[in-house]
């Protein structure tokens, strides 16, 4: 079918273009952008669009993007993060509402033409339109995620994704923020149809001209919006929720359960609902906080430029929980691994993990045999000669690690990657016997690798700049979020943790309930706590760390460590550690009721971390505090909804911290003292 390609409108971030049919072809194309986001201005010019459309009504419409990064990412994040007040989120979202109102009503077919990512406010506009066509393919993803910014839903998606999905589907879509692929989409009746991109224009062109009924969930599916069942669905959602995320740190999921289980019988009323909602969480802390880390991790991002040319090779030396699990992510991304030890036997572990791994992230047999085939067992090391990134990940022993670096060296490739996963051991020992100790650079993963995003890649002065942008680019291709930090003990997580967990250690030595300790962290925000965390990654491990980082900080480890270890009590993995385990499920000890809630305990374990946060800024271990942010939240969890512990100390004062650690520092002693950064640090 021949087409016109004619502008019709003087718009900035939109063109139309109608055949001789009258379909009307609308791109979005964001001006000065390399990613379409739903802006104020991007939406009011919509609405000068829509009434050209209405005035000159096309025999259909294909909604499309121009950019090949993808449809539509969402609202603007920037501009959510510059709104400080109810009125001015209020009328943001109005305006969303009042334009995707438009486009449901216009009165020919619409059609959402979906290639690439269409999430949060994307996906909104979408489900505005008729009908939905998505590229199958690994790129197109699609989703509400918004709850992971301390919001919901807010341009109508709460109410329409209900009415095209059913409030199960729809509720948990909105309330884990996952996303889905084409396919799974279809299958959700989230779009009609999913099809090859060879198919992708006629489809799109199929529904604009042919219209058909518009898809609906199945009957027990709209059930579930009928009052006496919305009830019952609340509140097995909130009790789902309260496992992950507790009220008090994240009102979000919460606030949309409400608005479900009080007008999802109620169209109107509960898109009115959704906007007041909404415009009150947006300038909450938590959602102000949780773009601030949406934020730190776009830097992140940019720090490793994604490398698109040949996929590289990867050799691992150490199949151990570390090493096995850092080959296996690598494979799952695409690259070709080989994985070396002493002896098969002690690679097949790691060849098991491997397989439970893709069991879970891969649905298509065919694709996870291929993962597993990218993984080669290498007993011998035949990979290194042809390997451009060899990653070593065997025990924190200096001495093993220079001799295997004596024995590899020779083997590499000129301009492959030398890296190493040490967590602890600084880089300029480590080097002393390469011949080009320039090449040696650290990936520190953090456990479990198929969770944490973070790597620290660690540099010393004399690390070639390249090698370092190379490693941070490898970070990138795996999808890994790169932080460069200066090579020091510890480096940044570890350093700034370790105390943490040696703190709580001392508490039980001083007869502090370990079930006490491990709620005052939990209940600040941290993920687990300090006890169970020392159980899950290995008291052996700790002990290991402490003392590599006592022997240079002057801090002895503790007693109550050494002996557990000496008895064969490692944590999680031998079954008992601080805590007893059972079948790898920890039986914790109730809080005995003679213990009430301390802010003691909360702030010898918070602002421990605090000071050597403060510390590692002082001696430049990373570049800016928010980098200090960063490395916490991605690499030990870091209570997000507080944005990292040198956002926390701004938020609660320089000042006051300080005076705080002084106090603890008298009463506790000298490891509380405030570090010398508070004296000039900045928080701006």
């Amino acid at each position: 079918m021949a087409e016109q390609q004619l502008k019709t409108g003087p718009y900035q971030h939109w063109r139309i273009e109608r055949d001789d049919a009258g379909i009307a072809r609308l791109y979005i194309d964001q001006a000065g952008s390399g990613t379409n986001v739903l802006s104020s201005d991007v939406l009011r010019e919509l609405g000068a669009v829509l009434d050209e459309l209405t005035a000159r009504p096309p025999a259909g419409l294909i909604l499309l993007s121009n950019k090949a990064s993808g449809f539509i990412a969402g609202a603007d994040v920037r501009e959510i993060a510059s709104i400080t007040d109810t009125k001015a989120a209020l009328a943001l979202v109005q305006l969303g509402h009042a334009t995707f109102d438009r486009i449901e009503a216009l009165s020919f077919s619409t059609v959402a033409a979906i290639k690439g990512f269409c999430l949060g406010g994307g996906l909104e506009l979408a489900l505005a339109l008729r009908y939905r066509v998505a590229v199958d393919d690994p790129g197109t993803r699609l989703g509400l995620p918004e709850v992971l910014l301390g919001i919901h839903p807010g341009f109508g998606g709460t109410m329409r994704s209900i009415r095209l999905i059913g409030a199960p589907a729809a509720m948990d879509l909105m309330l884990s923020g996952r996303t889905v692929d084409a396919r799974a989409a279809e299958r959700l009746g989230l779009v009609d149809r999913a099809v090859p991109e060879r198919h992708f224009s006629a489809a799109a062109l199929a529904y604009a001209t042919r219209p058909s009924a518009p898809h609906r969930p199945g009957v027990l599916a709209r059930l579930a919006t009928m009052k006496p069942l919305r009830s019952l669905v609340g509140a097995y959602l909130r009790r789902e929720v309260r496992k992950r995320a507790p009220a008090a740190h994240y009102p979000a999921p919460y606030a949309l359960i409400d608005l479900f289980e009080r007008y999802g019988g109620d169209e109107r009323r509960m898109l009115g609902e959704e906007a007041q909602s909404i415009a009150r969480l947006a300038t909450g802390s938590t959602a102000r906080n949780l773009v601030r880390v949406f934020f730190l991790q776009e830097r992140l991002k940019s720090l490793g430029r994604r490398e698109t040319g040949a996929k590289p090779r990867v050799h691992v030396i150490g199949a151990g929980v570390m090493g096995g699990d850092i080959a296996a992510w690598c494979a799952l991304r695409g690259l070709q691994v080989t994985l070396q030890d002493r002896a098969p036997k002690y690679i097949a572990p790691a060849l098991r993990r491997a397989n439970d791994l893709y069991s879970k992230r891969i649905r298509d047999r065919r694709l996870r045999r291929a993962a597993l085939d990218r993984l080669v067992p290498d007993p011998q090391g035949l990979g290194i000669p042809k390997a451009d990134v060899v990653i070593e990940a065997i025990i924190e022993n200096i001495e093993a690690k220079q001799d295997l670096y004596r024995a590899v060296e020779p083997r590499l490739k000129p301009e492959a990657l030398l890296a190493t996963n040490t967590s602890s051991i600084p880089l300029e020992t480590l080097a002393e016997c390469l011949k080009r100790p320039e090449r040696l650079v650290g990936l520190h993963f953090f456990n479990p690798v198929a969770k944490m995003q973070l790597v620290e890649i660690i540099s010393t002065p004399s690390t070639d700049r390249a090698v370092q942008s190379q490693a941070a680019g490898f970070a990138r291709r795996i999808d890994r979020l790169p932080l460069p930090v200066r090579s020091a003990p510890g480096f940044l997580v570890n350093r700034i943790l370790l105390p943490y967990l040696m703190e709580a250690i001392t508490m039980l030595s001083e007869d502090v309930p370990a079930t006490l300790i491990d709620q005052a962290a939990t209940d600040f925000g941290m993920p687990m706590g300090p006890i169970e965390l020392a159980d899950t990654v290995g008291l052996d491990v700790c002990l290991s760390v402490g003392g590599i980082l006592g022997r240079h900080f002057g801090s002895p480890v503790a007693a109550r460590l050494e002996e557990l270890v000496k008895q064969g009590h490692l944590g999680r993995k031998s079954g008992q550690g601080f805590y007893k385990y059972r079948k790898g499920k920890v039986k914790r000890p109730a809080v005995p009721k003679d213990h009430g809630p301390s802010d003691d305990i909360t702030d010898r374990l918070i602002l421990r971390m605090v000071n050597e946060s403060v510390a590692c800024l002082r001696e430049g271990v990373v570049e800016d505090a928010d980098l200090v942010d960063a490395g916490m939240i991605f690499g030990s969890g870091f209570a997000p909804f507080r944005g990292g512990p040198m956002h926390y100390l701004k938020e609660r004062g320089r000042d006051q911290v300080a005076e705080r650690l002084s106090d603890l520092a008298a009463r506790f002693g000298s490891t509380y003292r405030p570090d010398a950064g508070f004296a000039n640090i900045s928080l701006e």
